[in-house]
């Protein structure tokens, strides 16, 4: 197993495109929080470290990297089209597919009950790890390094036509209950995980009568708008 991971990481690298300086800074991104709840300890016997404070820091060097990128290749767009496009780049779907393609789910260190439950081909746990691998590589070589790795991976989403965005997708679910008179929406709290200071909620969204969809974020409103958005988009309303 230690073998086809270590194959998975390099592989990783060559897709990345960036020859770290500090490896230790990959190997970071790639450790799940789950590994340091086990037994599972480092060269010295001490707890893994965990991705969550570079995933907090990627975040927000994606949201950059995406606005920089949108300014750039669409110089007559509005605020409001950018931010449109914005908010599909950086959700936590699109992250999770650019990580599945370039094989992230292998190269990452999980516990043996995660990796039980799914955990490499989870959308939450690898929209984290690409997040947290933009921030290993700013915080390694720099904008223009980070700038380089997301032109590579994101090259798919960029090129792929808009979806339908909505700025208020929480009141858009509501109008379409109510017009099918159907009581308000409900949202749930499924989940809260992870450190006070990057916290992922998951939050199931359910309207009268349709099955109730589950999406994650890093506050409970990201959390309800996103499976807000989720539910109008598997009804065929956007």
């Amino acid at each position: 197993m230690a073998d086809r991971r270590a194959e998975a990481v390099q592989a990783l690298r060559r897709r990345l495109g960036h020859d770290f300086r500090d490896p230790a800074l990959l190997d970071l991104a790639l450790t799940h929080a789950s590994v340091g709840e086990g037994a599972e300890r480092d060269a010295r016997g001490r707890p893994f470290a965990d991705n969550q404070r570079l995933e907090f820091l990627g975040d927000r060097v994606l949201g950059l990297l995406v606005a920089d990128r949108l300014v750039r290749d669409f110089p007559d767009s509005n605020e409001g089209e950018m931010s449109s496009r914005l908010h599909a780049l950086v959700d936590k779907a699109a992250c999770a597919r650019v990580a599945e393609a370039m094989g992230v789910g292998d190269a990452m260190r999980l516990s043996p009950g995660e990796t039980k439950q799914g955990g490499r081909r989870r959308e939450g746990v690898l929209g984290d790890a690409m997040e947290a691998l933009l921030a290993a590589v700013w915080l390694d070589g720099g904008f223009d390094a980070v700038r380089a790795v997301f032109d590579r991976a994101w090259e798919n989403e960029l090129s792929a036509p808009p979806q339908k965005s909505l700025a208020n997708p929480k009141s858009a679910l509501q109008e379409w209950a109510l017009g099918l008179g159907k009581p308000l929406p409900a949202y749930r709290i499924v989940e809260r995980k992870g450190s006070d200071h990057a916290p992922t909620f998951t939050v199931e969204a359910s309207v009268a009568g349709y099955p109730p969809l589950t999406a994650q974020g890093r506050s409970r409103q990201d959390a309800e708008k996103a499976a807000a958005i989720g539910l109008l988009q598997r009804e065929g309303v956007i």
